[in-house]
Parts: C-alpha cells; structure tokens; sequence
C-alpha cells in the first residue's frame, strides 16, 4: 500500500538531495570535497606536515554539501550562510594558494609538487565558487 501522507507531503529527502547535486553549487562541492581528497592523499604521502589544510577544508565542504541539499539552510535562519559559505571559500582560496606556492617553492618530491600543482588548482575552484556565491551579486 501507498502512504498517502508521504506523496502529499512533497518531495522526499533523496529526491531533494539529488536535485541539488545537479545544481552549479553542488558539482562546486563536490569538485571541492574530490580535488581536496586527492591533495590530501598526496600529501600525506610526502609531505604530512601541510595535508591539516585538506582535510579541514575537506570536512567543512561536507558540511556545507550536507547543509544545502538537505535544505538545512532554510530552517536554520540563525546564520547567514551564503556569507558563511562566501568566506569560508575565499578563505580556502587563499590559504591554498598560499600553501601550494611554498610547497612549489621548497622543491619536494613529486607527490609534493603535484599537490601543489594540485593546490593551485583548488585555489581557482574555490575563487570561482566564491564569485558564484557572492551575496551581493
């Protein structure tokens, strides 16, 4: 038998879910969560002493992927989100671009130069996520 109350109710939380990943922000998140799961691999090969970044960021890209398709951010009208998510991608930005210019510089091991290389990257993901976010545009 069907629920009744379950159809009418609207849509399901998997439904939900999948509609955002589809969604610009979602492939951003989920671009994110990947590129740092890959640097954080390479360098918790050569280099551990830098991987804290990756994963932090890792973690909180989850959070924010988990927010936005479960529409938490909706229902917890107490934090300003699109600003939270703003700086914590500029933020990232910043800090990766950073660490990847240092680790280029010190001249490592290949696993350090391709999350270097790596990091460079993430940096341009998470300014263009920043610029796509933006809550005043």
């Amino acid at each position: 038998m069907m629920d009744s109350r379950r159809d009418s109710a609207g849509p399901s939380c998997w439904a939900t879910c999948t509609n955002f990943w589809s969604t610009q922000k979602g492939i951003l998140l989920f671009a994110e969560i990947i590129i740092c799961l890959v640097i954080l691999i390479c360098f918790s090969i050569s280099a551990p002493k830098y991987s804290s970044l990756s994963v932090g960021e890792e973690i909180v890209a989850v959070f924010f992927l988990v927010l936005y398709s479960c529409n938490l951010h909706t229902k917890i009208t107490i934090v300003n989100w699109p600003w939270c998510d703003f700086f914590r991608t500029f933020i990232a930005a910043i800090l990766f671009l950073i660490t990847s210019i240092i680790v280029l510089v010190e001249k490592g091991n290949l696993s350090t130069n391709i999350a270097g290389l790596l990091g460079l990257i993430a940096s341009g993901i998470f300014i263009y996520d920043a610029s796509v976010t933006f809550p005043l545009r």
